[in-house]
């Protein structure tokens, strides 16, 4: 049969344009709140330019319902109320994604909106608008590297084709300006990982000038390339488990790795299994007090952790850690006065 053949006075071409846009319609225009009669639809699809009858509709609908759309049919008096039940995303899950879309850091402003106007089309209109109203609901802070979606599109490329990647790394001047480091070194990295953390989007690679595991900001990157030569450094990278490793930096700032002695309050343990989990070992110490061994890596990050935690959590080991947490209290009655 020829596209435009017709049938029963309508094409071929018009009957399954007209069953598209029936199913765009019900979408669209219904949930579980909100319904259309018949009437209703058959007005809205003659105003896009198609010819239906009742006949044609009911047809329509059962192809519809056959080939997978959850479609209610409710009768109400002389009507019949027709809407759709349950989609691939329910409401509760789409503004759990707006959330989650909104208060990353590393998604712009600009294609935070553009996002959630996608996610909207994703329910009805009615549902829609809910998802619309939490655009406005947090102010937060936004990075200014827009090209950070075709960064993360290269990193998995380079990953899919087990290539290493080339790329500047920059950091923020005073004056608001992109300042890139190390005098514009060029970076020689095989991408191994793309992690989450702190609200910031990380690549996890092997640097290829100085032989380790390292991590960089996917929005700090500019210029990436992907090289022709192959990735290296999977031994290395293979004895890294990821979480692990993760749990063991601070907002993701680098350090010797050591293995640090706490001594924690009872009050204070969901802190601890919050942050190193419920595998960590307590070693109580009495009826108040527990300590706990943990290997992370000692930065300024870590040790400014400890602090904030107050007097319910006091390194014990080793001394040469002990000793940075002294020269900082020196450092802040400095600054301070006593």
């Amino acid at each position: 049969m020829l596209k435009n053949e017709k049938v029963f006075g309508e094409t071929v071409s018009n009957q399954r344009l007209r069953i598209l846009y029936l199913m765009k319609l019900l979408l669209e225009r219904t949930d579980d709140e909100h319904s259309m009669t018949r009437d209703m639809i058959i007005k809205e699809l003659v105003a896009y330019g198609f010819s239906i009858n009742r006949k044609t509709f009911y047809t329509d609908i059962h192809a519809l319902i056959e080939y997978g759309l959850d479609i209610a049919m409710e009768k109400k008096g002389l009507e019949v109320l027709y809407h759709v039940c349950s989609r691939d995303f329910e409401l509760p899950e789409l503004k759990l994604l707006v959330d989650s879309v909104q208060s990353s850091k590393f998604i712009t402003e600009k294609k935070s909106a553009h996002l959630i106007e996608k996610l909207e089309k994703l329910t009805s209109i009615y549902e829609g608008s809910k998802l619309h109203r939490q655009v406005y609901v947090s102010d937060r802070a936004k990075t200014g590297n827009e090209n950070i979606y075709y960064n993360v599109d290269d990193i998995h490329n380079a990953i899919g084709q087990n290539v290493s990647i080339r790329f500047h790394y920059f950091q923020w001047s005073v004056d608001k300006k992109k300042v890139l480091r190390h005098e514009e070194k060029i970076y020689r990295v095989s991408p191994w990982a793309l992690t989450w953390d702190n609200e910031n989007y990380y690549l996890v690679g092997y640097d290829e000038d100085i032989n380790d595991i390292r991590h960089y900001r996917v929005d700090k990157m500019l210029n990436i390339e992907l090289s022709e030569f192959k990735r290296i450094g999977q031994e290395q990278f293979e004895e890294y488990n990821l979480a692990t490793y993760t749990n063991r930096l601070f907002g993701m700032f680098d350090g010797e790795e050591k293995l640090v002695k706490l001594r924690v309050h009872n009050d204070f343990a969901f802190i601890i299994i919050d942050r190193f989990g419920l595998d960590i070992d307590f070693d109580k110490i009495d009826s108040d007090w527990f300590e706990v061994e943990i290997n992370v890596a000692i930065s300024e990050q870590f040790l400014s952790w400890i602090i904030s935690l107050g007097e319910k959590v006091i390194i014990i080991e080793p001394d040469e850690v002990v000793f940075k947490m002294k020269q900082i209290g020196e450092r802040l009655r400095r600054m301070y006065g006593e």
